[in-house]
């Protein structure tokens, strides 16, 4: 068959047809177990019978009618998600890139009222915050900009996990209005920081007048096991962007802000034609209570938990595995050697996984996985990884 498709991807050899919680089945009609959830996106599983619901009544109803007009989902939507986050509004976008587009735009409008003519965001290397050329920018990845120059200006690189060297940024950069951070590096290894990283950052954002702006569009809605990845250190960014697990598959993006920052937009600022339409909200809308009903937050951190402790007792005696880390359901195991094999070697298993950053095998499951199900992916990762580096 000719392929009218651009050459964007490099797909593995499967199709898939039909899915039911963390399971999928081919063309056919072989099962595999996913542990990727479309990167991090289904963490209700496939096909959620509340998600399901909640798409099938809206699309009989209304699917769109544009922002011109007041949109009752997306009202109850933004209120759900800002009481969850204690942020004060949000502007609804389509995806990850989109909401971190609104949120660089925040932070240059921030920067101009402060009569700053050149506003500069402090970014992180080994980040990934899209693929618009401002977030490709502000990507820490020279992979994902290569070709794609003239960069975007106005971001200024922090070595990640590093708050000594954002102090020097502030004392030698007066253009500084904010700091850009994912609170887990996620596209570039599932890289944890220390325990005191955000709220430092916290701090010398207030001390120097910035905007603290949290890319959790990985980490958002119960991955990490809590709500949002904040909320593990006793903080409140200004800014936060969610897209991901929020429509469990349905494309929506979220940039949330508080204080300051949401006094920042105003009418003609920013827009989006699809943003935050009834179909989208009704959806997202499913996804929250469900995750609320269910308590995810807590399950994919007790889950999290397990699972790393079964793979540092599976993996243990395996010298080529330089480190387990992980925190709720998102995990990794980091290898001495690129392993990118490893996702076509998985799915020859019936077993969905990831391999980033050329070595770092990467989980993410749906949290709705049961018990033995977390235990059949412990035991044929480390059984995969164990084979490969033998």
């Amino acid at each position: 068959m000719t392929d009218y498709l651009m050459k964007n991807y490099a797909p593995l050899p499967v199709t898939f047809t039909k899915g039911e919680g963390a399971l999928l089945w081919d063309e056919n009609g072989e099962k595999y177990l996913d542990v990727l959830s479309g990167v991090a996106v289904c963490s209700l599983g496939h096909a959620h019978p509340e998600v399901a619901m909640a798409i099938a009544k809206q699309a009989e109803q209304l699917i769109h009618t544009s922002n011109w007009y007041h949109i009752a989902h997306q009202q109850e939507l933004a209120a759900e998600l800002c009481g969850l986050s204690g942020m004060d509004n949000i502007f609804f976008g389509n995806s990850g890139a989109e909401a971190n587009e609104a949120a660089i735009k925040l932070a240059r409008l921030y920067g101009h009222q402060k009569d700053i003519d050149e506003p500069a965001i402090i970014v992180m290397d080994g980040s990934f915050h899209g693929r618009t050329l401002a977030t490709l920018s502000a990507t820490g990845n020279r992979k994902v900009q290569a070709g794609f120059e003239p960069l975007v200006q106005g971001f200024v690189r922090a070595p990640y996990n590093d708050l000594n060297a954002i102090e020097n940024i502030a004392a030698n950069n007066k253009n500084i209005v904010a700091v850009l951070v994912e609170p887990v590096i996620g596209e570039g290894g599932v890289n944890i920081p220390d325990a005191n990283y955000l709220n430092g950052i916290r701090k010398l954002c207030d001390d120097n007048g910035w905007l603290m702006m949290l890319d959790e569009i990985q980490t958002g809605m119960c991955r990490t096991g809590e709500w949002f990845a904040f909320q593990h250190n006793n903080i409140t960014p200004d800014i936060m962007t969610l897209a991901k697990a929020l429509g469990n598959g349905v494309p929506i993006g979220a940039c949330l802000a508080k204080g300051k920052a949401a006094e920042l937009f105003q009418p003609g600022n920013h827009g989006s034609t699809y943003g935050g339409n009834p179909l989208v909200c009704a959806a997202a809308l499913a996804v929250v209570k469900t995750m609320k009903a269910e308590k995810l937050a807590a399950r994919s951190k007790a889950l999290g938990k397990t699972m790393l402790a079964q793979l540092e007792k599976d993996l243990q005696n395996n010298n080529a595995v330089k480190d387990i880390r992980g925190q709720g359901l998102m995990i990794a195991i980091e290898l001495d050697q690129p392993c990118t094999e490893l996702m076509q070697l998985a799915l020859d298993q019936k077993l969905l996984i990831n391999v980033t950053a050329d070595s770092v095998v990467r989980l993410l499951p749906p949290l709705i996985i049961s018990d033995d199900q977390a235990t059949e992916i412990t035991q044929k990762v480390s059984k995969l990884i164990n084979d490969f580096t033998r």
